[in-house]
């Protein structure tokens, strides 16, 4: 009985934590993290000093670690293309049709209120608590898109989805 008793009030306990996040992959986790710490890039002389770039306040140094750009560089790439260069000229007329009916500068904030409130409307229950598991795929589920319908259903309206084989009819 004592057991019984004791097991309910930690599932109470549990339950009562207010954790709004769902994907909580020990997000209550206290020590370091290894793999934040980058190594700086040696210091180099340049071989002229007057071609060396004006230092800014608050601006990358050409030592500093950029782990992104080492990584596109070392696969072959051009880390040069990592740099926000705005949008592309082929890609203003999709964007001047997306904002034609105007846009809203605070999307993120509107999103990000709606969001606190689903994921506080759907937390997770009393075991999923206790155990720690995540519910995020729960709790996204009425939102979630099955992909073979959707793809059966663009292939039935005559789009051409070359990437994609023809599903299995049931």
């Amino acid at each position: 009985m004592a057991l019984i008793i004791g097991f309910a009030a930690t599932a109470g306990l549990s339950a009562c934590s207010g954790d709004p996040h769902l994907m909580n992959i020990k997000s209550g986790q206290s020590s370091p993290d290894e793999f934040a710490i980058l190594p700086s890039k040696p210091l180099t002389m340049p071989p002229d000093l007057a071609v060396l770039p004006a230092p800014t306040p608050g601006g990358g140094n050409i030592t500093d670690p950029t782990p992104q750009a080492d990584a596109v560089a070392a696969l072959g790439g051009n880390p040069g293309r990592l740099v926000d260069q705005g949008i592309a000229a082929s890609d203003q007329a999709l964007v001047a049709h997306a904002a034609r009916r105007g846009s809203d500068p605070a999307i993120r904030a509107t999103l990000a209120e709606a969001d606190l409130r689903w994921r506080s409307r759907n937390a997770r229950r009393p075991l999923e608590a206790l155990f720690g598991t995540s519910v995020y795929q729960r709790a996204y589920r009425p939102m979630a898109l099955d992909s073979r319908t959707e793809q059966l259903r663009w292939q039935r309206a005559g789009a051409r989805t070359s990437t994609s084989p023809a599903p299995d009819v049931e």
